[in-house]
């Protein structure tokens, strides 16, 4: 590997990740990267664990959303076992699914079935969180190798903090956008009823729980219809 161009890949890249408008664009830009960058990768995704089950998201290729399937049914596999902080493992490599892969045999066996001919995943991370894990395949065995896996663990470590940065945002932006519509609606009830700003959240919350629905979708409701049902 030319290490200087790649550093400069590296350094575009990881601009261009910041410069990503949505948590979405960023995680497609994210897995595109790898499969540009990583010498031998076919196709990438990002695997989210929730408790027992699985979320892939920017998958480049169906046989990404293939393989994570498989691995919440078996409950077993190396994307599973690397989006999981208790394993206390954050890179794994898998040179060659065509012989037997002993810590995950009932995965290794369907996976070359799939296409997977090799594999690698990064756990994504910063100092703060978890994310998931950025999981790399080719079709070819053998495919991976050492200069492909410093070159994976560096893309996921500059795609964690872009993935962390991004997601912060969005969450600030829905924090702002929820306290406007909230603050809208307050003061419809306030002008329907004649009533103060207190009393017209405190309707907007009891509604919100005695209806089990959250008071971002009961003030949205009463801004569109310009009324509490």
């Amino acid at each position: 590997m030319e290490w200087r161009a790649f550093a400069q890949q590296m350094a575009s890249m990881a601009r261009d990740l910041l410069a990503q408008d949505s948590v979405d664009a960023t995680l497609e830009r994210i897995t595109h990267s790898a499969t540009e960058l990583v010498a031998g990768c076919d196709a990438a995704g990002i695997l989210l664990l929730h408790g027992n089950k699985v979320e892939t998201l920017a998958p480049t290729h169906p046989l990404v959303t293939e393989s994570d399937r498989l691995q919440e049914r078996l409950q077993e596999g190396p994307c599973f076992d690397a989006a999981r902080s208790d394993t206390g493992e954050r890179v794994f490599r898998i040179h060659d699914f065509t012989h037997e892969v002993p810590r995950w045999p009932e995965y290794a066996s369907r996976a070359e079935g799939l296409g997977v001919g090799s594999m690698m995943g990064f756990l994504l991370y910063t100092d703060d969180e978890e994310f998931g894990a950025l999981n790399l395949y080719s079709g070819k065995p053998g495919a991976f190798t050492e200069d492909s896996e410093m070159a994976g663990w560096l893309l996921a470590s500059h795609a964690a903090i872009a993935f962390s940065s991004a997601r912060s945002h969005a969450q600030l932006q829905q924090a702002v956008e929820t306290r406007h519509v909230i603050g809208e609606a307050m003061g419809i009830v306030m002008g329907s009823h004649d009533l103060t700003e207190k009393q017209a959240f405190d309707v907007l919350r009891r509604y919100s729980q005695d209806n089990n629905i959250k008071l971002r979708e009961v003030a949205r409701r009463v801004c569109e219809h310009g009324r509490l049902a």
